[in-house]
């Protein structure tokens, strides 16, 4: 079974490619233009065990927005084709991650039904030269494009880099999950028969 996903998006704003494959080994290929938020990318690779490959353009003189958002939406259609109709998943996944003086919970569910929460208060926005405040933007657009349906809750944290790096652990570990395959499971895991 191909598990891998390749998309390609032109705007007037960014130009991005992304290739994901399910079953990797943890290996990032990433340049945004942003070193903070490729950064992000690894950790959510590494920690899902899948491989990635980013590249994007933007216009980062106008700011980030536009691109942190696009790539959000190009990784969610990359995952869409990588799971097809969702035969086999296992389709949820949780993970609770310590980073530091920061805790987070993220659940997520494959269903084909994009809904996002975002329990997540920054004491400020930027990291170095980097808004994290753009984070649940990258999220939103990553959920609506992928069909997930994904719950991000900060128990408690301080530092932003660990707030916001323990989210993309999260989010990669909860995903490699989620995108499991289970033997038992005939077709997509759902009481309709379809996601």
């Amino acid at each position: 079974m191909n598990r891998n996903g390749s998309v390609k998006r032109k705007t007037k704003e960014t130009d991005i490619q992304v290739d994901l494959t399910l079953d990797g080994t943890g290996i990032a290929e990433v340049n945004t233009g942003m070193p903070f938020f490729d950064h992000l990318l690894e950790a959510f690779t590494r920690h899902g065990l899948f491989d990635l490959k980013v590249a994007a353009k933007g216009d980062l003189h106008v700011d980030q927005h536009h691109t942190v958002e696009d790539c959000g939406i190009v990784l969610g259609q990359a995952l869409r084709e990588s799971v097809g109709d969702g035969s086999g998943l296992t389709r949820f996944g949780s993970s609770r991650i310590p980073m530091a003086d920061s805790l987070l919970q993220v659940d997520l569910d494959l269903s084909n039904r994009p809904f996002m929460v975002y329990n997540v208060e920054l004491p400020r926005d930027w990291v170095g030269q980097f808004d994290a405040a753009l984070i649940e933007d990258f999220l939103y657009a990553f959920c609506i494009n992928g069909g997930v349906d994904l719950h991000v809750n900060l128990q408690y944290g301080h530092n932003v880099h660990h707030v916001v790096e323990g989210i993309f652990k999260g989010f990669g570990r909860a995903l490699d999950q989620a995108t499991r395959m289970d033997s038992r499971i005939q077709g997509p895991l759902s009481t309709k028969g379809s996601l």
